[in-house]
């Protein structure tokens, strides 16, 4: 898939969703439920991601962005024959 392909596919995914959102003050109350829980699991997936990558980030390097030398993987050579 070509970037510019990609980026039609973004806008119109985009536009899509505007236009939900533009209806949605007339829409029935099932479908305003529907789109929250969407809504919900969207937000809930990115804090989650969020949430993994921050904890295996502090634990490879910790705060001060340095490698931790406890969790350094230790080369394997061939044994001496």
């Amino acid at each position: 898939m070509s970037s510019a392909t990609f980026l039609k596919e973004i806008q119109a995914i985009g536009e899509k969703f505007l236009l939900k959102l533009q209806k949605l003050p007339k829409a029935e109350p099932v479908e305003i439920a529907c789109f929250s829980v969407v809504l919900l699991f969207i937000a809930t997936v990115l804090v989650l991601t969020i949430i993994a990558c921050s904890c295996c980030c502090y634990s490879c390097c910790g705060c001060d962005g340095r490698p931790d030398p406890r969790h350094r993987k230790s080369q394997v050579r061939p044994a001496a024959r």
